[in-house]
C-alpha cells in the first residue's frame, strides 16, 4: 500500500478532479475482493464517496448552468450538455440540473450532502419535492423531509410524502382546510366540477379513479409533451392545451406516417417503421393501411414537386413529408427533438445561393439548432450518408478545440482518458484540508439509499 499522503488543501479543483478520475480508473479495473462481506462493506463506502462526488458535480453543473457556457458549444440547454457530453439519460440529467439549481434554497440538504451525512438519492428526492414551492414553503418542506430522513424513512417514502408536501406542511402547522363535499365522496367514483369565472374563464377541479386516470394519461399524455426546445410552457399549461385539442377534435387530425416497401403491403414480411424509427411488424402495417388508406411517397422527380430550385424558399408539404420520413430526429447528432417538430433547414444556406429548395439539399433541425447553425457556421461539420441523410456534428468553440480534441475514432468526451494528476506529499493527517471529516462506522438507517450513475 502506498503511504504517500495527499495535501488536498493546496490542490486546485482541476487537480483534485484529476486525482479522483485516476483513482476511479484504477478501481474500475480491480477485481472485487473474494469475501462477500468485504465487498458489501466496500460498496457502502464507495457509494458514500459517490454521494460526495455528486455534491461537487452539482456545484460545477450549477456554475455552467448559470453562465450559459454550453451554448457556446452549440447545446441549447444544460440538460442537452449532460446528455451529449456526459452520456446521461434524460431523467438523470434533469435530476442533476434540478439539484444544481435548488442548492441555494436547500442549504441544509446541500451542507449534509457535501459532508457525507445525506445520500444523493435523498437529496434529489427532496429537491424534486420543492421545485414548485415558494421560498417560504421550500424552507418548511426541507425541514419536514429532512426530519423524515433522520427518522429512518426510506427514499421512496420520502418521495411519496414529497408529492403531497403542501398537505404535510399544513397538517404539521394545523392550517389544513376541512375537506369539501366533493372530496368526501371517496375514491371509487370519478367527478369533475366546473365553475365559470367573471372574465369568461372556467375553473375545473375533480378526481379520476384508476380506470379513468389511465384513459386520461393515454389520451393527453402524448399530446402534452413539449413541442421542441423552445416550448417553455410548464406541464400544467401543456396539459390544458392537450385537453382543449381533444375537446375540439384537433387530435383526430394527427397524421401517422408508416414507412414500408410495396412488398410489405402486398404480403411480404419486411417490417415497416414509423418516422421516429420504431419498427412495425408487416402484418400490423397492413392493418393500418386497410383502415387509414395508402398514399405514395416518391423520393425523387415524380408526381410530387420535390425540386423547387432558388425561386421558392420554403419547402412544400410534399418535401416536408419526405424529410420527416428521412429524419426521425433533428439532424444534429445527439439532439432528440422529433423530426415532426423540427424546421426545414437549407443545408448550405438558402440566402447564400448555395442551397436551392431541393429535396437533396434540405434537412430537418430543431428551431434552436436551426438558428444556432446560421449564427455559428464554423462550428458545424456536415456529412451525408449513403442513405441521403445529412448529419450535423457540433464542433467546440475555436478557443477550446485544441484542449478538447477527442481521441481518434471517438466523439464522446466521456471516453477520453484522464490526465495524469500531480500528487504531492503532505504532513501526517489523512483528512488535512477537508472541510468535513467523513464518519466512521456504519451509517444511520436510510443513509444507504443511493441511485446509480
Amino acid at each position: 500500500m502506498c503511504s504517500t499522503e495527499i495535501d488536498v488543501a493546496s490542490m486546485s479543483t482541476g487537480e483534485l478532479v484529476d486525482v479522483a478520475a485516476l483513482i476511479a480508473a484504477e478501481l474500475a479495473h480491480r477485481d472485487p475482493p473474494g469475501s462477500s462481506a468485504e465487498c458489501m462493506e466496500a460498496a457502502e463506502r464507495l457509494a458514500r464517496a459517490t454521494d460526495l462526488h455528486e455534491s461537487a458535480l452539482a456545484g460545477l453543473i450549477g456554475r455552467v448552468d448559470a453562465s450559459g457556457e454550453m451554448r457556446r458549444w452549440g447545446l441549447p440547454s444544460t440538460r442537452a450538455w449532460l446528455r451529449n457530453h456526459l452520456g446521461m439519460r434524460e431523467a438523470r440529467a434533469r435530476e442533476r440540473v434540478n439539484l444544481a439549481r435548488q442548492r441555494h434554497r436547500l442549504t441544509g440538504v446541500a451542507k449534509r450532502l457535501s459532508c457525507g451525512e445525506l445520500s444523493y438519492g435523498y437529496a434529489t428526492t427532496i429537491t424534486d419535492a420543492v421545485l414548485h414551492l415558494d421560498d417560504t414553503d421550500c424552507a418548511k418542506a426541507e425541514d419536514v423531509l429532512l426530519g423524515m430522513v433522520e427518522q429512518g424513512f426510506s427514499a421512496g417514502k420520502v418521495a411519496s410524502f414529497g408529492r403531497r408536501i403542501r398537505d404535510v406542511i399544513a397538517e404539521r402547522d394545523g392550517t389544513e382546510a376541512v375537506p369539501d363535499a366533493d372530496t368526501r365522496r371517496g375514491y371509487e367514483r370519478s367527478w369533475i366540477d366546473s365553475t365559470r369565472s367573471l372574465d369568461g374563464g372556467r375553473y375545473i377541479k375533480g378526481w379520476l379513479n384508476a380506470e379513468d386516470a389511465a384513459v386520461w394519461d393515454g389520451t393527453l399524455g402524448p399530446l402534452a409533451k413539449p413541442a421542441g426546445t423552445d416550448d417553455h410552457r410548464d406541464l400544467s399549461e401543456r396539459t390544458a392545451a392537450a385537453l382543449t385539442s381533444v375537446l375540439s377534435g384537433g387530435h383526430k387530425a394527427t397524421k401517422v406516417t408508416v414507412i414500408c416497401d410495396l412488398d410489405t403491403l402486398t404480403g411480404g414480411k419486411a417490417p415497416a417503421r414509423l418516422t421516429d424509427g420504431t419498427p412495425i411488424p408487416a402484418e400490423q402495417a397492413r392493418r393500418i393501411a386497410l383502415s387509414a388508406g395508402v398514399s405514395s411517397l416518391l423520393l425523387g422527380r415524380g408526381h410530387t414537386p420535390l425540386y423547387l430550385g432558388h425561386r421558392v424558399r420554403f419547402a412544400s408539404p410534399a418535401q416536408r413529408q419526405v424529410l420527416e420520413a428521412l429524419y426521425p430526429t433533428c439532424a444534429v447528432h445527439g439532439c432528440e427533438v422529433p423530426g415532426t417538430l423540427c424546421e426545414v433547414d437549407h443545408v448550405h444556406g438558402w440566402a447564400l445561393g448555395d442551397s436551392p429548395t431541393d429535396i437533396d439539399r434540405l434537412a430537418l433541425t430543431c428551431g434552436w439548432h436551426n438558428r444556432w447553425k446560421a449564427a455559428n457556421p464554423r462550428q458545424i461539420h456536415i456529412t451525408r450518408g449513403a442513405d441521403g441523410r445529412y448529419g450535423y456534428r457540433l464542433l467546440p468553440p475555436e478557443d477550446a478545440r485544441e484542449r478538447h480534441r477527442p481521441p481518434s475514432g471517438t466523439h464522446m468526451p466521456w471516453n477520453t482518458a484522464p490526465p495524469t494528476p500531480v500528487i504531492r506529499p503532505s504532513p501526517p493527517g489523512p483528512y488535512q484540508g477537508q472541510r468535513c471529516r467523513p464518519r466512521t462506522g456504519a451509517p444511520p438507517r436510510g443513509r444507504r439509499q443511493t441511485t446509480g450513475p
